[in-house]
């Protein structure tokens, strides 16, 4: 006996499934049966779950070119840093 379920999936991965299904030719039926029996079969999500890469901001971006131009010999290590202008003024009239 076979009984039936609804999934509601968004529009665009709905499409993107239905043609990597397409191009493997498994219907979406026999994709979504497989994974519930591997599920159960193994007690365990049938697959290693994934998200997205996350984008650096601004701070990160300048964060990791100053650590890549420190590792490059460009920018010694020793090269202070500052949190804002005040320091950073005081720090150019002491040398």
């Amino acid at each position: 006996m076979t009984s039936s379920t609804t999934i509601r999936l968004d529009d665009e991965l709905k499409k993107e499934l239905q043609k990597d299904l397409d191009a493997a030719g498994i219907s979406m039926n026999a994709y979504f049966v497989m994974a519930a029996k591997q599920l159960v079969l193994q007690k365990r999500i049938p697959f290693e779950i994934l998200t997205e890469p996350e984008i650096p901001n601004n701070t990160t971006r300048k964060a990791l070119l100053v650590a890549d131009a420190k590792d490059e010999g460009i920018i010694p290590d020793n090269s202070p840093s500052f949190d804002n202008v005040h320091d950073l003024m005081k720090s150019l009239e002491e040398n």
